[in-house]
């Protein structure tokens, strides 16, 4: 008795064919195992794969099976049904973002203005450019651009709910990333410390935001973290064209060490900087302050500190951050920077530095 030949890889995959047709994809699944074991090389075998995916909702690893035979694949009749496939998924994908994006801002507390700001990435930088491209349908190469090595990255700013809805997909994807509204940051209680009466409990003179001065007593472990960062002193200074003519131009003189200690439980930052902090008084924190420099009593109280809060996390990156939002002229005109130095010129770098110290603020609030 002779038994029935097994179906070729052809024939199955005309059954395969036929069963996407009449939308019988149980069928469809159980035909592709086979197929999966017996030719797995096979193009249409693998673009049939990627239909199953589609139809079952997994738009990205169909995108990736139809990506894959568009680089690898010379078969025109194949590469044409994978570039209609991409073209589905990404229209699918399109219109999911649009209702979700829909959803995630109809409550009108979603509209309040915020960031979105990019961390360090500290798994693989391609895979990681691959995601991020995936989601926001960009290149590549242009991705890994926008992935920071080193400190944050504002990313983007608007309604809140959207930053939110794409910050999700981002961290659901292993990008690194979180949201804040300004709101947040506004609401933070900032104190200029003048300086410091004791050290066993605490105890600062300080301003408040109306400029009133008071003493504050508070734990060294209600500090749970520091924010530092350099804020420039800008000068007008005359220099010499290169024609030999005499010309103004304004340059980076000096810089000025900010250190905010964050109070979370208070909901306030107590914040010290060099130009201000009055060493002269209250703690003797180096040794004959009246003939030390300004930086040398700085380092002096900043070693106080690190005794003091050696359970705090230091946060000093605020360079490479401001160097993404400095030219977000808009954002940072509705920041009250709460820094008084004296300048001849108004300059974003001081609502950029209390943007950095909130959002660090935020941040752990978030988390």
């Amino acid at each position: 008795m002779l038994l029935p030949l097994a179906p070729s890889p052809s024939a199955m995959i005309d059954q395969v064919a036929a069963a996407f047709e009449r939308q019988d994809y149980r069928t469809a699944a159980q035909l592709l195992q086979q197929l999966s074991q017996d030719s797995p090389q096979n193009p249409w075998v693998q673009y049939y794969l990627g239909r199953l995916d589609e139809v079952s909702g997994k738009l990205e690893t169909a995108e990736e099976i139809y990506r894959q035979l568009l680089r690898n694949v010379s078969n025109t009749k194949v590469v044409a049904q994978a570039r209609q496939g991409l073209q589905r998924v990404q229209a699918i994908a399109k219109e999911q973002r649009t209702q979700a994006l829909a959803q995630a801002t109809a409550d009108p507390s979603n509209n309040q203005l915020g960031v979105l700001v990019l961390e360090p990435v500290s798994s693989d930088r391609t895979v990681a450019a691959q995601k991020l491209a995936q989601i926001l349908q960009i290149d590549p190469y242009t991705a890994r651009l926008q992935l920071p090595s080193r400190g944050w990255r504002l990313y983007r700013t608007g309604a809140i709910g959207e930053l939110r809805f794409l910050g999700q997909k981002l961290r659901a994807a292993g990008v690194e990333c979180f949201w804040a509204t300004l709101a947040e940051i506004h609401k933070i209680q900032v104190f200029q410390v003048s300086y410091f009466q004791h050290s066993a409990q605490a105890r600062i003179v300080c301003q408040n935001e109306q400029g009133q001065i008071g003493s504050l007593a508070f734990n060294w472990s209600e500090v749970t973290q520091r924010a530092e960062g350099l804020l420039p002193i800008f000068e007008e200074v005359v220099d010499l064209d290169h024609r030999g003519k005499l010309k103004r131009k304004t340059q980076i003189q000096d810089y000025v060490q900010f250190c905010d200690l964050h109070l979370p439980q208070r909901h306030c930052i107590l914040r010290l900087h060099a130009h201000s902090y009055q060493f002269q008084q209250g703690l003797i924190t180096a040794p004959q302050p009246s003939q030390t420099t300004i930086r040398i009593n700085w380092n002096s109280l900043v070693k106080f500190l690190d005794q003091q809060l050696s359970h705090a996390t230091i946060w000093s990156d605020f360079t490479p951050f401001a160097e993404t939002v400095l030219d977000q002229k808009e954002l940072l005109g509705r920041i009250q920077s709460h820094i008084h130095l004296f300048r001849r010129a108004e300059t974003s770098w001081d609502s950029a530095f209390h943007l950095y110290s909130g959002l660090v603020f935020a941040r752990s609030q978030g988390k």
